[in-house]
């Protein structure tokens, strides 16, 4: 199905939507990005999503040539023009056209594109029984050579260990930092619950400030959860009473074993269950 997709501007269907092969974003992977989601035709935390974009492409020296206003302005219209009620949008800012060196410096005409489309979620079932995930050899990116905080176009980091992960049979696989910490899934952020307390790894553990964390921890704190937000290790996760990852896309979803190894009973904890039934409510309110 031919969808219509924003591009500096304009809406253009999908099989014209397209940039130059020498567009940096393409040849180096020099770009940001956004995830978002829609419930009944409304964007999910918006504004905290282009925050975040405008964050990240301040971080690589990479001016989005419309405002944060503009890019709120545009990325509702492509829902809308695309008439998504339930649906995903993939925010897009490409370092635009350059040369096959590396100066972004001769680059020009950065390249602002929104794509608004159907979403494929995890099975019910998952949502129902809970994953199994492994922990995967591949860590977060060390933050002298690349923020993790930076959602940057390159993101083999990632692929990688999904790559793993789906060879072990998994959906999502378990990173690490380079300390030996738990850093978050391949694109999630993971949670833990021990003796009735939350806890999440910190942003300084190597994560990536997740909207739907911040929801989770937000919709926690009013039920009268205590939430920490601390290092952990695997002990940590093996351990848990309760495990559960957050993302636009997951929600939240429930980890019953980790590393052949069931976490508490071996299927989906209370608290999981009640933030799970929450963060629905909240969304789509």
């Amino acid at each position: 199905m031919s969808r219509l997709v924003y591009i500096n501007g304009e809406m253009v269907p999908s099989e014209q939507a397209t940039v130059s092969v020498f567009d940096h974003g393409l040849l180096y992977g020099d770009g940001v990005f956004e995830g978002l989601r829609s419930y009944n035709g409304k964007v999910f935390r918006l504004e905290q999503h282009v925050r975040r974009l405008y964050e990240s492409a301040r971080a690589i020296r990479l001016a989005i040539p419309i405002s944060t206003a503009e890019m709120c302005k545009a990325t509702n219209h492509a829902v809308a023009a695309n008439g998504i009620q339930d649906g995903y949008i993939r925010m897009i800012v490409t370092r635009g056209t350059g040369t096959l060196g590396l100066d972004p410096n001769r680059c020009s005409d950065p390249q602002v594109i929104i794509i608004a489309d159907s979403i494929a979620l995890y099975s019910e079932e998952l949502y129902e029984k809970g994953l199994e995930i492994i922990t995967t050899s591949v860590i977060r990116n060390h933050p002298a050579a690349l923020s993790p905080r930076i959602k940057s176009l390159n993101y083999l980091n990632n692929i990688l260990a999904k790559l793993e992960g789906l060879k072990a049979g998994c959906v999502e696989a378990l990173m690490l930092n380079h300390k030996g910490e738990v850093a978050e899934c391949t694109g999630d952020n993971i949670f833990l619950v021990r003796d009735g307390v939350l806890m999440t790894p910190p942003l300084d553990a190597g994560i990536l400030g997740g909207i739907t964390r911040d929801a989770v921890v937000e919709l926690a704190e009013t039920a009268g959860i205590e939430v920490l937000k601390v290092s952990l290790t695997k002990h940590d996760v093996y351990v848990a009473d309760e495990c559960f990852l957050t993302g636009t896309a997951a929600e939240v979803i429930p980890v019953v074993r980790v590393d052949d190894r069931d976490i508490g009973c071996g299927r989906p904890g209370p608290v999981t269950l009640n933030l799970k039934d929450q963060f629905h409510d909240l969304a789509r309110s």
